[in-house]
C-alpha cells in the first residue's frame, strides 16, 4: 500500500486560520494553515480529505444533505446553520446579503453566516478533487462514531471529554500537549472527527446526507 492510501486529513476553519488533523494509521497529528491552498499542500498525499465548511451551495432553498444532518442529529441540531445561497457571495455587506438571501429564499442570513463567507468563497477558489475533498460536519461525525454517547456542548468540559474518548477508541495514539498554538480545543477535535469520516469514506463504510455526488453531500 503507498503512503497516499494510509494517510487521511480532517480540516476545520479556526478565526480565519484552519487546523489540520492527519491520521497516519495509528496517531493523529495536528497542524495549523492560514490557507486553503497551505491546507491543499499539506495535505496532497492523504488518501481523502474531509473539510467541515461548505463544499457546495445551492441556488435556491436548503440543501438536502443539510437537512438531512439536522435529523440525524436531533436535539444538536442547532449546530448546523443552513449554507447560504451562492448569491449571496457576490454581497458587500451583511445587509446587501441578507436582502439577496431574503429575495432568492424569503429569508435573511445569519451572523454567523456571513462571517464565514470568505471562507465559503475561498474553497470555491480552489481547485481541488471533490473525490477526495469530501464534506463533513464533526458533530455528525461524533454521533456515528459514538452512537450511545449523549454528547454535551463542545465548549464545555464535559463535552470535550466526551469527544476526546471517542477519538481514544479510534487512534492509538492522542496527544494534545504538542497542539498548535492559536486555535481553540474544540477546532481540533472537529478537525481530528472530519479525518475520521474521511477514512469512513475511503473505506466505503460512510454515512451519508444528500446525494452520493459531490453536489449536495455530507459524509460522517
Amino acid at each position: 500500500m503507498n503512503s497516499r492510501a494510509e494517510k487521511f486529513a480532517g480540516v476545520d476553519g479556526a478565526k480565519g486560520a484552519w487546523v489540520v488533523a492527519v491520521f497516519d494509521g495509528a496517531t493523529l497529528t495536528w497542524n495549523g494553515c492560514t490557507s486553503v491552498a497551505e491546507v491543499l499542500e499539506h495535505t496532497r498525499d492523504c488518501a481523502r480529505v474531509g473539510v467541515d465548511m461548505p463544499l457546495s451551495l445551492p441556488a435556491d432553498g436548503y440543501r438536502i444533505s443539510e437537512l438531512e444532518a439536522k435529523a440525524f442529529l436531533g436535539p444538536a441540531r442547532s449546530s448546523i446553520f443552513h449554507t447560504p445561497v451562492a448569491g449571496v457571495l457576490d454581497a458587500a455587506t451583511y445587509e446587501q446579503a441578507c436582502a439577496l438571501s431574503r429575495k432568492i429564499t424569503g429569508k435573511a442570513i445569519s451572523k454567523q453566516t456571513w462571517h464565514i463567507l470568505p471562507a465559503v468563497q475561498a474553497w470555491r477558489d480552489a481547485e481541488f478533487d471533490p473525490d477526495i475533498y469530501v464534506e463533513v460536519h464533526p458533530e455528525c461525525s461524533f454521533r456515528a462514531m459514538s452512537p450511545a454517547t449523549t454528547f454535551t456542548s463542545k465548549k464545555s468540559g464535559r463535552g470535550v471529554g466526551q469527544r476526546l474518548a471517542a477519538l481514544e477508541r479510534w487512534s492509538e495514539y492522542l496527544d494534545l500537549a504538542d497542539l498548535p498554538a492559536g486555535p481553540a480545543v474544540d477546532d481540533f477535535l472537529d478537525a481530528a472527527a472530519a479525518a475520521w469520516s474521511a477514512r469512513r469514506f475511503h473505506a466505503g463504510e460512510h454515512r451519508v446526507f444528500g446525494t452520493a455526488d459531490a453536489s449536495d453531500r455530507i459524509v460522517a
